[in-house]
């Protein structure tokens, strides 16, 4: 089996490595394959070069961003990795921005292009796509704890109304400042007005609760570890919420009480600073004004980290939702210019993306040429990750055409989801399956970064390789059967399916590698494709972010 977490090293003959156990090497699965069968014969047309994961020049730095980690990695004598291949940024770049696999058509487009701003007018294109909304909208439905059921209940109604307004928000690329604010002053109905959710999708309502959350969701800090005082002065901006029930069931209204604070009234902000409350004034808004100032101490600062750690697994301050003043960036100086830049869209979360991704940082290679220690907090390569619960199963629903189908403890009406519906796009955290409990979709309860787990587990493992589920897909599923019937040759399947699967061509390694099963006893040109398929499901590079 192929596998991206023994990538090549300097000096490697080879870019991976393959364990004795499996049936056979799973990332190397290519073959000249004729009318009269197969042949280790090199094909006539060319393909990618032995290691299509990377460039074979050095990488260099393109922003000033690049020129922070550049000089932090030489400061600590870290060599930087290569910059990717194209066929390994256009699976990297669609599945980070829109949670989906590239077509083996779009795919194929854009490793023919070649003009040189190719990578920057892709980036553009996903930008503007529906899928970006979609996969967006869930990872903020994760953060603002979008759930039905317990241990947040916010009842079906309700769970729809929040996501609607968060799906709405992403899609008209709301500034992130005012979406912040938005969340923060909200009033009225859990049913009619989706941000008072906001204020109900929490464990503990009490005022110390709604603190507790406040400080993790906008500020990247965990206020459990603050002294009792700084709490209370957090909490006093909160402390002038109702809640109302309604004559409808499982309604409430939130809103601010000005009878709660009848006087004026002295409060501390997180950085110490006084201020004052003047009657009938809802504290709340004089926390967001406070908040949202660009040069507040915590909240660019906190979105510009986490934003960070979403597209490379950790935060320049990690955790990312743990900024404390003892656990200090691991290079301040990208802190600062990533600060910058937000500032400079005007919170724009699309344009800050753009800024991350284009960056030569973001594009290089995850074969890391330095084994140091320090190399992973410095961003000397692109992290392996693997696949999100949702993203995977969307992506094995893709290859092969298939459905997926999800439950909720609630009954119907509010959990019917349609049979194409893609799991990034379920509104509800109550709604799920099988497959995304076991892959470590998050619970929803917490609104840590934490919470969800993408550590291979052995059930996992078991699952991919055994399971009916996964094997009727790959054996019944519509696209793929269309791919191995095709009559256009069998190295034309094989290179759809790799295309496919692993958005690239193989390798003239990979096609001999395959040629020696296909003169396995027994084996037909169908079965090798199909073996060729779930191999490849199950391999490193399509289970993996790289």
């Amino acid at each position: 089996m192929s596998t991206l977490a023994h990538a090549q090293r300097p000096g490697d003959s080879s870019p991976f490595r393959f364990p004795f156990w499996w049936f056979w090497p799973i990332a190397i699965a290519g073959l000249t394959w004729f009318d009269d069968g197969f042949a280790a014969t090199p094909p006539p047309a060319p393909t990618v070069a032995a290691n299509p994961y990377e460039r074979t020049t050095p990488a260099e730095p393109r922003h000033a961003l690049d020129r922070a980690v550049f000089a932090q990695l030489a400061k600590l004598g870290i060599e930087p990795a290569h910059e990717c291949s194209d066929a390994v940024y256009v699976r990297r770049i669609h599945l980070d921005l829109i949670g989906t696999l590239p077509t083996a058509a779009e795919t194929r487009q854009f490793l023919q292009e070649t003009h040189p701003d190719k990578r920057a007018t892709l980036v553009d294109r996903l930008l503007a796509r529906d899928e970006f909304t979609d996969t967006w909208t869930n990872k903020w439905s994760d953060l603002l704890r979008v759930k039905a059921e317990f241990p947040i209940n916010l009842w079906p109604i309700a769970a729809q109304a929040y996501h609607r307004w968060i799906y709405t928000a992403v899609r008209d690329n709301l500034p992130y400042d005012r979406f912040a604010r938005t969340l923060l002053t909200a009033n009225g109905s859990n049913f009619r007005d989706g941000p008072v959710n906001f204020y109900r999708a929490m464990q503990s309502k009490e005022t110390d609760g709604v603190a507790l959350s406040v400080a993790l969701t906008f500020m990247g800090a965990r206020a459990e570890k603050w002294t009792t005082v700084e709490r209370a002065n957090l909490g006093v901006f909160f402390s002038a919420l109702t809640r109302k029930g309604t004559g409808e069931w499982k309604e409430e209204i939130v809103t601010f009480d000005p009878d709660k604070l009848p006087a004026a009234t002295r409060v501390t902000f997180p950085d110490g600073q006084p201020g004052q409350i003047e009657p009938g004034r809802d504290p709340r808004v004089v926390f967001a004004d406070w908040l949202i100032r660009p040069e507040n101490p915590w909240f660019t600062r906190a979105i510009a980290n986490r934003v960070w750690s979403w597209f490379f697994g950790r935060g320049i301050v990690h955790e990312a939702d743990d900024l404390r003043a003892d656990n200090p960036p691991a290079n301040p100086e990208l802190l600062a210019i990533l600060e910058r830049e937000l500032v400079a869209a005007h919170y724009d979360l699309r344009k800050f993306f753009r800024v991350i991704v284009t960056s030569t940082t973001y594009q290089l290679s995850s074969l890391a040429r330095s084994e140091l220690p320090a190399a992973e907090a410095n961003f000397a390569c692109y992290p392996l990750r693997r696949l999100d619960a949702e993203i995977l199963i969307d992506a094995l629903n893709q290859i092969t055409g298939t459905t997926e189908k999800y439950t909720s403890a609630i009954p119907e009406p509010f959990t019917f989801i349609p049979e194409d519906q893609r799991s990034i796009a379920l509104p509800d955290g109550s709604i799920t399956s099988a497959f995304l409990e076991t892959f470590g979709r998050p619970g929803r309860d917490t609104g840590l970064e934490g919470e969800r787990n993408n550590r291979i587990t052995a059930p996992q493992r078991l699952h991919l390789l055994n399971s009916t589920h996964v094997r009727k897909k790959i054996e019944q599923g519509p696209k793929i059967q269309v791919i191995l019937r095709s009559r256009s040759g069998p190295r034309e399947i094989v290179d759809t399916l790799y295309y496919t699967i692993l958005s690239r061509p193989p390798t003239e390694s990979e096609r001999a590698a395959l040629a020696v099963h296909a003169r396995s006893p027994g084996m037909d040109p169908r079965t090798v494709a199909q073996d060729l398929a779930w191999a490849l499901v199950n391999s490193a590079e399509f289970l993996h972010r790289h």
